[in-house]
């Protein structure tokens, strides 16, 4: 018999408490060792549309909904009696007619009573604007069918308009729903070759997305050992084509936040370990904090499979460089920025005579001189000054170059190695040596530096598979933009965009999304469009207040914190986002004004249970909320005035605004639910992008 469980059956069972949920996963283990055991209290839905729903009794009151045939037993949801029971009559599992698709289809008798909210009444007015225009009168029934929109949907369907289509599609299979997002929003959806009538409707990639068969016990442990962590179980199609293809050299997924990004990364790693028996695979990331996580969430995909686990390294690129460095050529002593700059500033002073100050020195010296590993004075007189746009002539050159000279000697008689200066040793070494690691998974790629690509390039080897990214142009805060293809990195050709927000809502999403340009390149040309990128549910408005004071600030981010709380969100699902270290303080008054305390937990430590968490926002990667607070927008705060006076270089400045906004998106779409953006008057410039749209 053919054991599965529904998406559907995941997420409700994540709404049932500790203990429930406990017993629901007893009885399902039971369910699939001897679903005919005695001990099986099995009870025909008489009430039910489809007649093959039987609801499962666990305890008490709780009541587990399958669909069960001769040679299939699906858990389809979990609830309490009553609500399970109801779930189960307004359903049937069916099997779509022109895509072959599994699907449960919610079942109405008659959509008279569908309604949809108004926002605001209606007024009665002879010269007001005609009623909005259904969107999808002109498409065919056979095309919408064909996007997976099922039957008896069709009627509603054509009655969507601009004002009710997010509720409809919530209604829908997530392919048609996203089907009919993407066709509202301009874009043409894909439409996948339909199965056979003899096919097995739950092969179909559709159907794999929301059905998972359960192989043996190992696999149910591990489905509903976090039933919230959906990405471990169920892959959209997109994702399942990205993390399952053959690359013949090094590729890249993109994605605005939000789209599964790193659930693909993971995927990746977990997929070359088991099709390269013995294969070595490290997936990394710029950051500790993230690499654990990463740690965390691939402990949960490969479960018990100690062994398989055991070749997939999980550490921070640094980390790994350091480790390796090691093994290589003894324990490093890694001059830390302020040792560089101070050793300029000495240098400077013995080289009187030229025009530029320490701080445009050590700008040069970190971003070009030891960025790009350059040993001499023809290597620094010919190099491309990438994106600085003050321009040095072979005299200023020749003029600084003893300076950049003398600092490396200095470093290297002291013994000391900056990090770039590692990673280009090693870089050295892997020619030669044998290397670690077969493929290489990388995450958060945007703010890999130049070294580190070196580095990992040379880990890969021009290896068919070797090298795989997963990022996003929209959140680059640390890096300045460089050409992947001069370091050997050519992705033209292997780059994927993934289009469906699985994090954040419609709303929240949307306006997040004015704080960027709709498309991006990068310096090789690459464009990551963020046109026909859809959210799978819906959810409230983002809210943006700007007010008076600091005081009405405190206020206002209280009075929302208690309505959340009121509203059944925990304090540690809610995260308060600043822009530094300095308006900290201000957050935290303004939590405390709604009865709550914050934690502020260091890198790679777990944040302490029943707090809000606050921390800055460049500390907000990988993070997910329910709701979030971004507090202090002020003017000055954001972009912060420190930064745009540092500015040597007249193209810094450019990066230095497009990495400010690139921050506040990154913090508003750490939201899944709500998201309260405030600043004290007159308030960020960046906020007139994030106000509602009218």
């Amino acid at each position: 018999m053919n054991f599965r469980i529904a998406d559907t059956f995941t997420d409700s069972l994540a709404r049932l408490t500790g203990e429930e949920q406990k017993a629901v996963k007893t009885t399902a283990f039971d369910l699939q060792v001897n679903a005919a055991s005695s001990g099986m209290s099995f009870h025909k839905l008489d009430r039910a549309r489809d007649k093959n729903f039987w609801s499962v009794r666990v305890s008490g009151d709780v009541r587990i909904i399958v669909h069960k045939t001769g040679d299939s037993l699906l858990l389809c949801y979990v609830h309490h009696h009553d609500k399970a029971y109801a779930w189960a009559e307004r359903r049937k599992l069916e099997t779509h007619p022109t895509t072959g698709a599994a699907q449960l289809v919610e079942v109405r008798e008659t959509y008279v009573d569908f309604t949809i909210p108004q926002r605001v009444a209606p007024v009665a007015n002879t010269g007001a604007p005609p009623p909005p225009s259904p969107l999808f009168t002109r498409i065919p029934d056979a095309t919408l069918l064909s996007y997976g929109v099922p039957v008896a949907s069709l009627e509603i369907v054509r009655t969507a308009t601009d004002e009710s289509i997010l509720t409809i599609v919530a209604d829908l299979p997530s392919e048609a729903a996203e089907a009919l997002l993407e066709l509202a929003t301009g874009g043409t959806p894909v439409v996948r070759e339909a199965l056979s009538a003899a096919a097995d409707p739950f092969a179909h990639p559709d159907a794999m997305r929301r059905f998972r068969t359960m192989a043996n016990a190992d696999e149910l442990e591990r489905a509903l050992a976090f039933p919230w962590d959906r990405w471990s179980v169920f892959l959209h199609p997109a994702q399942q084509e990205i993390v399952d293809r053959r690359y013949a050299g090094p590729a890249r997924v993109a994605g605005s936040a939000g789209t599964g990004k790193t659930v693909v990364a993971l995927h990746r790693a977990v997929h070359l370990a088991r099709i390269n028996p013995s294969a070595r695979v490290l997936l990394t990331t710029f950051s500790i904090t993230l690499a654990r996580l990463l740690r965390q969430k691939l402990q949960r995909l490969v479960g018990t499979d100690a062994a398989l686990g055991a070749r997939i390294t999980v550490d921070a690129i640094d980390e790994i460089g350091i480790t390796l460095y090691e093994q290589s050529f003894g324990r490093p002593t890694v001059a830390k920025p302020g040792m560089v700059r101070s050793l300029l500033s000495t240098l400077s002073n013995e080289h009187g005579g030229h025009t530029f100050s320490d701080r445009f020195l050590e700008q040069e010296f970190t971003d070009v001189v030891d960025e790009w590993q350059l040993r001499t004075w023809d290597a620094y007189r010919d190099v491309t000054r990438l994106g600085r746009k003050n321009r040095l002539s072979e005299k200023q050159r020749a003029n600084i170059w003893p300076i950049f000279e003398q600092a490396q000697q200095r470093l290297h008689d002291g013994a000391l190695v900056t990090m770039a200066t590692l990673y280009g040793d090693l870089t050295a070494e892997l020619a030669t040596a044998n290397r670690p690691y077969d493929f290489v998974v990388v995450d958060e790629a945007q703010d890999v530096s130049v070294p580190q690509l070196r580095f990992l390039a040379a880990l890969a080897a021009g290896k068919p598979d070797g090298l795989f990214f997963a990022g996003d142009l929209g959140q680059r805060i640390f890096q300045t933009p460089f050409s992947w293809k001069s370091l050997g990195v050519d992705i033209r050709g292997r780059s994927s965009t993934l289009r469906v927000n699985y994090r954040t809502s419609h709303q929240i999403r949307r306006q997040a999304d004015h704080l960027l340009d709709p498309e991006m390149a990068d310096v090789d040309g690459i464009v990551e469009s963020r046109r026909g990128t859809v959210s799978a549910f819906n959810g409230a408005d983002p809210a943006v207040r700007v007010v008076a004071s600091e005081r009405e600030e405190a206020e206002t981010i209280g009075a929302w914190l208690a309505e959340r709380v009121a509203e059944g969100v925990l304090p540690s699902e809610i995260g308060v986002f600043v822009r530094s270290r300095e308006q900290v303080e201000r957050a935290r008054a303004a939590v405390a004004s709604a009865g709550l305390a914050v934690t502020m937990p260091a890198p790679g430590v777990d944040p302490e249970p029943g707090r809000v968490v606050l921390m800055p926002m460049h500390l907000a990667k990988g993070m997910e909320f329910r709701a979030v607070v971004v507090a202090a927008c002020d003017d000055e705060v954001l972009p912060l005035q420190s930064r745009i006076e540092s500015v040597t270089d007249a193209s810094d400045l450019k990066d230095v605004y497009d990495t400010e906004r690139q921050l506040l998106y990154v913090a508003c779409t750490r939201a899944r639910d709500y998201l309260l953006v405030t600043a004290v008057a007159p308030g960020s410039e960046f906020l007139s992008d994030l106000r509602p749209t009218p």
